[in-house]
């Protein structure tokens, strides 16, 4: 029963997604679970942002549209927007820049589902506030963020829904509430003495495998690719047939990953700090994943 659900929320979500048409001249990238936060020592997102900072300045130099999956902000533990975007006004400059191109489109997920109230996003996603400045600067004046966006590939004329996945879960889906109430007064003060909230999916090994078991037979039945995040765990499948997809997260130890459409073709990459022989550290990307043709995948 509880599988049946899930898999009507996700066809659900495929029934409202936002349509956006591509090619083999898009260049595309998807980032998730960026969990930003204010700074905080529970804030699972600074260790990388230097990582993020620069992937992101990369692909707005190269003309990419960045295309978030959800939990971009940490909206169980913070309280407040204007915490988060005067922490990183940097990085909201960059996505600001992104979105005045029309090269920025948001899907929320269970940390930050209150994006799908209209009224909230208005009064927190108009403008920020960055450091120094005396006053207020654009954000997304007038975005909508999304539950989940439908791929239209022309050449193909095949589709790849990109959702957050927490479709597939039911605690993070219908309970949300009540795991928003136990991140914020439980188990954050917890993990900063280092201990792991157990509700999470990237945390409980046999929720994760169930939510990409649902995700994976959703895809198969309906011969339609998905690219999600939520579990944290990347995925890129063996076989061009395979219909499962996760882009996984910007909150890895020692990395950050993404998935990258260009050339016609789709990536799994990974951002880390690598040394070189003197010990100058830099920052490179590595491929993860062999470069697959999207004609097949939608075949």
């Amino acid at each position: 029963m509880t599988d049946r659900a899930s898999e009507r929320r996700i066809s659900a979500a495929y029934g409202r997604a936002k349509r956006l048409r591509i090619d083999d001249q898009s260049k595309l990238v998807f980032f998730s679970d960026t969990h930003r936060g204010r700074g905080s020592g529970a804030d699972s997102f600074v260790r990388n942002q230097k990582l993020y900072h620069t992937a992101l300045r990369h692909y707005y130099r190269e003309r990419y549209t960045y295309i978030e999956l959800g939990d971009g902000d940490e909206l169980w533990q913070e309280r407040h927007m204007w915490e988060i975007t005067s922490e990183y006004d940097h990085i909201f400059g960059l996505l600001a820049g992104l979105y005045r191109e029309g090269r920025l489109h948001m899907i929320y997920g269970n940390h930050d589902r209150v994006k799908r109230d209209v009224r909230w996003v208005r009064e927190n996603l108009e403008v920020y506030w960055p450091r120094g400045e005396m006053a207020s600067v654009p954000l997304f004046p007038g975005i909508e963020v999304e539950e989940a966006i439908l791929l239209e590939h022309r050449e193909s004329g095949g589709e790849m829904l990109l959702l957050h996945g927490h479709q597939a879960d039911f605690f993070n889906y219908r309970l949300w509430w009540l795991g928003r109430f136990l991140v914020r007064y439980i188990w954050q003060p917890m993990e900063l003495v280092g201990f792991r909230n157990p509700f999470e999916a990237d945390q409980n090994p046999k929720r994760r495998t169930r939510v990409e078991r649902l995700l994976t037979s959703w895809g198969e039945r309906r011969g339609t690719p998905i690219v999600a995040g939520h579990t944290h765990r990347p995925v890129f499948p063996a076989e061009p047939s395979g219909r499962y997809y996760n882009d996984g997260s910007s909150v890895h130890t020692r990395y950050i990953t993404a998935i990258e459409i260009t050339g016609g073709a789709i990536t799994l990459v990974k951002w880390e700090v690598a040394a070189k022989e003197d010990g100058t550290l830099y920052i490179t990307k590595e491929a993860l994943s062999g470069s697959r043709p999207l004609g097949p995948i939608f075949a």
